[in-house]
């Protein structure tokens, strides 16, 4: 497109350096511009759409009323280039680096542990650095508000609080920390268990190592900006770019003139509604107005009656605003805008608060919109602008049904909004419902406005909105209307939520689903503000002592008003301490820092797609198939091919080797099998052209019968993976013949999605010569994808060389997926001769790559009255998807691990891998144990409530007590398992924290606790013994440096951190003389996936072997001169030719399994732990609040207590994800929607339980396994059910006290939906319910 004129030129500052940009393209995003152009690649790609925070960075801009600067976080995946005119940015690189000097908060969150796989570092970083640089010495509740709106999927975030927590002013941690006790360490019998508090040590890091904090040192805002601020462009800019022009005018008169010429053009601020608009629906404007310059817009006005807030104000200046004037004036005059300050608070996160303006909220009259709700019932006007002159309209329903008449002219702007106050005897309320507390958009929303007579209980005014049930924020104006007159009391409610029902009519078929969830809603809601009127009267009355027709309801119906509070997570770690004759420098069982740590923290360590581009680079898209289940008859490339910068589209034909398996095909050849099979694949000189090649491939199918998603279809058409694994002990059909009684019942556990940082990415550099490949790629397997690749290309194994420097989380996910993708990528490099770079888009990743198989679990258990089991049958089905992948390893495992801590009799257990027309799932973390032994525990509980005993009482009375068999016939020691049980019952203070729940239940209605108690034996370890072998190769070179490789991948777990504390021991050298530069196919070859807890045990022994052997050659030497330093020791060696490099090998664990027996001896060693957990839940919106978790892992003896801490913290907390929020959507023909976080909620820091205590277990011996060292990849997953069914706990309690019999079927994730649907009351009575046959559901259930 040829350009109409010269662009102005954009000029914007970056930490401290001028950026000239004279060709800026608006459809850039500072994202790219800051990787690609400026090749600072510490700012990271994960979502695209502003909702994880890895890309955050700071700008600063000096504010044109207070002339003050202004520094603010954003994340620059949204911000386009354009919009920086003026403007400095600071990003990580900015704030400090290894090479010159650490900032305070690098430094604190690295050694505090903060960072695992470091990929979301950079993003935390800059979110507290904003923080200080706005106030140095922040609240605890602004650090939480600060990083409300940064995902991290390692930490389980208490340990990044923690190190944000060291700049805060008020702390109300512990005040007896360095004296070995602590406040929160009563136990039940106050005192530790097994050995003195002296070898307990509860410290993780030292403060007072910590640089202080100097805000004198930090960069200073560009005195050249403050020029250009202080004698302000008047002009307009214009800056040209491919396809879209940017117009930012620098005074109203020209925006208005501007608007008149370019009417369809939008007006865009903050792009958090315009930017994932184009991203994902395809929208398209090829003119932007951005209007930030004109200061008309930014105005804010007070006067008696009433607010009026410019529309250019962003929604972080406008809670300021609000905070300001509610502080200023009577409480009568702003429920208005409290109501509006309480959804401003959950609103999104702090980045986007920052970018989002006032005006681009309103006028976008999205679905479910916060604020529109309650600008509505308070009576809002829009004052609106244009060249013919001003104008007023009213924010009501038929503006936000975008209805002609009551909408803007499209030569029209919103300059401001107006807010009335309220008045005495007038009440405003909001309320909202999302799938977490925080940064998630609303299931529902709703603003409601009464005004009562003076003095009297009769309505006046009614006025209630609701947002998310419908397309967009609906007004119930005629039932506001009937109403008027009533008196407020009972019978009104009954009559509104009758009225209400009738006019906000839902289908069934509604898009966003949880339709009756949605239904209950809006009454549940109504009954909420009807009884938060109440109150106020009450108090109105006591002030007025009006007469006295008014009454009041009980003090239980109360406890429905409290909306659960944002608070400051805190706990205790404890760990055993070393033993004080360890010498100093080894470093085994020492709280020791990831190694990478400080570079994570510096945006200096560098991930696959960090590497910079290569010469001749081209980037790959792929193609991925429409239908779940149908025959490719063609697929037209032509339109796509001639397109510039295109140089070709890999398909089938291209590989030249094997094409995947039989039955799971790399690229398909006519038959599709799933939603999201890759097809082909585009290779293009970059990624927007490569993404813009994908749109124009045609390609027609022809449906196939049948199609299967669902695990009750597939037993329906027999469709199976694989044959059924079954063990079994005892004679059942006997023992059910037996007892007393018998409960069935089935469990319901919905998929997990991976949700790895770093999303899947993989570098293809094919050599000049002797076709060698080098790639790079981010995995936890480099031999399978060096394996894959041979065979695709058909050249040998020895030619391909896989790099992983590390992995941004992995969690399962990069076991065998990377595999695929190298593939095809390295078919592209081979064809084009090109290097070939793909990195998946979240989108993509998410819809391709499957995840955490959902199950179905039937169980038939037999018991006497007592409550111990004496059979117990249980048989389970896995969505497999569509090609085997890991399915029948996941259900082996599954029926091996189904008995967890239970000793019964007789047991069956049976197990099925469906397959389905869904992408194929695969490994994650605890691999089919998080979801099994949900089912049995589910089944104990269920035992419990029939036999009317609690159910940590059956869970004892049923528990291994001495040395036994497990159902497999292999021979273990419960000592450990019960010691752990009995100290987190005493730790938790569990009995007495059970009667205060009880206490607690029988004062409350609408609110309910629950507590629950949850054993483990957990398995590590695969199956096989071929599996559990390693190696390494340790270099010592002459200045006395020691180079550590070995088969391990660095996935965030710290394996490579912990390998050099095990060489530190074994050569007897401090660690700082060590290096792992990173794991390679070349150094060590033939190497098993990192995975099933075991990688720190297998390749700890390896590098300990190889160790020893060096150590072994260098005797006589020290022998001769044991005086000497170790430079003079490795000096001689040289000199006398004693060779200073060893390969290490260690053989592997023993294990096997016969499934024709139903014995072995499949795993090296068991993890034991239990976890307890408290919950408070909201009937009325399914709402729950975590309050307290305790975790008592046995970790052995520690190698490294803070990463192992970590690693249990990290998986509790995803475990706790896939139980309460983590919620996939299929549509009924098998597309995945939840494809990102806005759509997929994994725990956010406001997520993490009030206070959160992990203890390792002390004098914890395992002979078999490095210093009796044990693996806790994996193991902390399943414990986060402590707080599903502490949920359970609380519905079951809610649903006694309603008087409803019928049990409740399990189903995870416990969402607020399961939870307010399980709570059944008189509001989910009076909704109307569809039935199913009459309409086509939005999702369906695949469990």
């Amino acid at each position: 497109m040829p350009c109409p004129s010269r662009s102005d030129e954009l000029v914007f500052f970056v930490n401290g350096r001028k950026v000239i940009e004279r060709n800026a393209d608006p459809e850039v995003t500072l994202l790219t511009f800051l990787r690609k152009n400026l090749r600072l690649t510490g700012t990271k790609y994960a979502c695209g759409r502003g909702s994880c925070g890895a890309c955050t960075v700071m700008v600063s801009k000096q504010d044109p009323m207070s002339k003050k600067i202004r520094h603010f976080s954003i994340t620059a995946c949204l911000v386009p280039i354009c919009s920086l005119y003026g403007a400095a940015v600071t990003t990580v690189e900015g704030v400090g680096s290894i090479k010159t000097k650490l900032h305070p908060v690098q430094e604190r969150i690295a050694k505090s542990h903060g960072t695992q796989c470091g990929f979301c570092t950079p993003g935390m970083v800059m979110s507290i650095y904003t923080l200080l640089r706005n106030q140095p010495q922040p609240s605890e509740d602004q650090l939480m508000e600060a990083l409300g709106g940064n995902l991290c999927r390692c930490t389980g975030y208490r340990p990044i609080l923690e190190s944000g927590r060291t700049f805060c002013v008020e702390s109300n941690g512990c005040q007896q920390k360095g004296t070995g006790k602590c406040c929160l360490d009563r136990g039940e019998n106050d005192s530790f268990s097994h050995g003195k508090s002296s070898d307990i040590s509860t410290e993780l890091f030292m403060k007072d190592e910590f640089q202080p904090l100097d805000p004198t040192q930090e960069l200073i805002f560009p005195p050249e900006l403050l020029r250009m601020a202080e004698n302000p462009e008047k002009r307009t800019l214009t800056f040209h770019g491919e396809r879209v022009t940017w117009i930012s005018p620098g005074t109203l008169k020209d925006l208005l003139e501007l608007k008149v010429k370019h009417p369809e053009a939008p007006l865009i601020l903050g792009n958090t509604s315009l930017g994932p608009a184009m991203k994902s629906q395809g929208h398209f404007h090829p003119i932007l107005l951005y209007p930030a310059r004109i200061s008309e817009l930014s105005m804010v006005s007070k006067t008696s009656e009433g607010l009026t807030i410019g529309a250019g104000c962003s929604l972080a200046q406008v809670k300021d605003i609000l905070a300001e004037r509610i502080s200023e004036l009577p409480e009568e005059k702003t429920q208005t805008y409290r109501a509006l300050l309480k959804h401003l608070k959950s609103l999104a996160g702090q980045q986007i608060q920052n970018m989002a303006s006032l005006g681009g909220h309103i006028i976008s009259r999205h679905y479910n919109s916060d604020l529109n709700p309650i600008l509505a019932v308070g009576n809002a006007t829009l004052n609106l602008i244009s060249e013919e002159g001003t104008r007023q309209i009213p924010l009501n329903e038929h503006f936000l049904a975008g209805l002609a008449s009551a909408d803007l002219k499209p030569e029209e702007i919103l300059e401001s909004v107006y807010i009335p106050h309220s008045q005495k005897w007038e009440f405003v309320s909001a309320f909202r419902q999302a799938q977490c507390q925080q940064n998630a958009l609303a299931d529902v929303n709703a603003g409601m406005r009464v005004l009562l007579k003076e003095g009297t209980d009769t309505i006046e005014d009614l006025s209630i909105a609701y947002g998310g049930v419908g397309v967009t924020t609906i007004s119930a104006h005629k039932s506001c209307q009937q109403l008027l007159g009533r008196r407020w009391n009972e019978l009104m409610l009954d009559e509104a939520c009758r009225l209400l029902l009738d006019e906000i009519s839902l289908p069934g078929s509604a898009p966003g689903g949880r339709v009756e969830f949605k239904r209950t809603l809006v009454v549940s809601f109504l009954f909420k503000f009807y009884l938060e009127v109440l109150q106020e009267l009450k108090r109105l009355v006591k002030l007025f002592s009006v007469p006295d027709c008014l009454h009041y309801p009980e003090i239980s119906d109360l406890s429905a008003l409290e909306d659960f509070p944002v608070t400051v997570p805190q706990g205790v770690q404890r760990y055993q301490s070393v033993d004080s004759h360890q010498p100093l420098q080894d470093p085994i069982g020492r709280p020791i820092m990831h190694l990478s740590g400080l570079k994570h923290a510096t945006g200096e360590a560098i991930f696959c797609d960090d590497i910079p581009k290569v010469d001749k680079e081209l980037f790959m898209a792929l193609v991925t198939s429409s239908r779940a289940h149908a025959k490719i008859i063609s697929v037209d490339l032509s339109e796509a091919l001639e397109l510039p910068g295109v140089l070709d589209v890999i398909t089938a034909k291209d590989i030249p080797g094997t094409n995947g398996a039989e039955d799971d095909k790399l690229l398909p050849v006519d038959e599709v099998l799933c939603v999201g099979q890759i097809i082909c694949a585009v290779v293009a000189e970059t990624d927007v052209q490569a993404k813009r090649a994908i749109e124009t491939i045609k390609i027609t199918y022809e449906d196939l019968e049948p199609v299967i998603f669902t695990i009750e279809d597939a037993i329906k058409h027999n469709s199976f993976l694989c044959p059924e694994k079954k063990l079994e002990q005892g004679n059942i059909e006997e023992a059910f013949e037996r007892v007393d009684q018998v409960v069935e019942g089935e469990v319901h556990v919905g998929g997990q999605e991976h949700f790895y940082m770093e999303t899947q990415t993989v570098l293809v550099i094919p050599k000049t010569e002797d076709k060698e490949l080098d790639i790079y790629v981010s995995t936890q397997d480099p031999a399978h994808v060096q394996k894959t690749v041979s065979s695709t290309l058909n050249i040998p194994i020895n030619r391909i060389t896989c790099h992983v420097k590390r992995v941004g989380g992995g969690f399962g996910g990069k076991v065998g997926r990377p595999a695929v993708l190298g593939a095809i990528a390295a078919v592209g490099a081979i064809k084009t001769g090109h290097p070939i770079r793909l990195v998946l888009d979240r989108e993509d990743d998410m819809l391709i790559t499957g995840g955490r198989h959902p199950l179905f679990g039937k169980y038939k258990v037999g018991f006497m009255n007592n409550g111990r089991i004496k059979a117990l049958d249980i048989e389970c089905f896995i969505n497999g998807g569509c090609t085997l992948d890991d399915s029948e390893q996941v259900i082996e495992f599954l029926v091996l691990k189904l008995e967890n801590a239970y000793k019964i009799q007789n047991l069956r257990f049976r197990g099925r891998a469906c397959m389905t027309n869904l992408p194929s799932n695969t490994a994650f973390r605890g691999f089919g144990f998080p979801q099994g032994t949900l089912v049995i525990e589910s089944c104990i509980t269920a035992v419990a409530a029939k036999c009317g005993f609690l159910p940590e009482k059956i869970r004892e009375k049923n528990m291994y007590k001495t040395v036994d068999k497990t159902i497999y016939k292999q021979v273990f020691n419960p000592e450990t398992l019960i010691r752990c049980w009995n100290e987190c019952l005493d730790k938790s203070s569990f009995h007495s924290r059970r009667m205060q729940v009880e206490e607690f239940n029988k004062r409350n209605y609408w609110k309910k606790k629950g507590i629950a108690i949850i054993p483990m034996k957990f398995t590590v370890g695969f199956a096989a013994t071929s599996y559990h072998q390693a190696a390494a190769l340790v270099h010592i070179y002459t200045d006395g440096s020691v180079l550590v490789t070995h088969g391990g991948n660095e996935l965030g777990q710290g394996i490579h951190t912990k390998m050099l504390q095990v060489a530190s021991r074994e050569l007897k050298i401090p660690m700082s003389y060590m290096h792992i530069c990173e794991t390679s196919t070349a150094t060590v070859p033939n190497t098993i996936a990192t995975a099933a807890s075991i990688g720190s045990d297998v390749n700890g022994r390896a590098v300990q072997n190889a160790c020893q052997i060096l150590l072994k050659r260098l005797e006589p030497i020290i022998k001769k001169n044991p005086e000497g330093t170790w430079e003079d020791w490795i000096e001689a060696a040289f000199e006398q030719r004693i060779s200073l490099s060893a390969t290490g090998y260690f053989r592997g664990y023993k294990a096997f399994m016969d499934w024709e027996k139903g014995e072995g001896d499949p795993f090296p060693y068991y993890v034991y732990g239990a976890a307890c957990s408290e919950v408070e839940i909201d009937c009325l919106t399914g709402a729950h609040k975590k309050i307290r978790a305790d975790i008592v892992m046995d970790a052995g003896c520690s190698l490294n207590p803070a990463i192992d801490i970590g690693q249990i913290e990290g998986s509790f907390i995803q475990g706790m994800g896939l139980y309460t929020t983590e919620e996939l959507k299929y549509s009924p023909e098998g597309v995945l929607y939840s494809r990102g976080p806005d759509d997929y909620k994994i725990p956010t820091i406001t997520d993490v339980p009030v206070e959160f205590n992990v203890s390792l277990l002390s004098s914890s011996h395992t002979p078999l396994t490095i210093y009796s060292s044990k693996g806790l990849g994996e193991s902390g997953m399943f414990l986060g059910s402590a707080v599903f069914f502490a949920i359970t706990d609380a519905v079951a309690t809610a649903r006694r006290e309603r008087g409803i019999a019928k049990d409740f079927t399990v189903k995870s994730p416990a969402t607020p939906e399961w939870v307010r649907m399980a709570c059944a009351d008189r509001f989910t009575e009076m909704i109307p319910r569809d039935d199913p046959k009459t309409f086509k559901p939005w999702s369906i259930p695949i469990a």
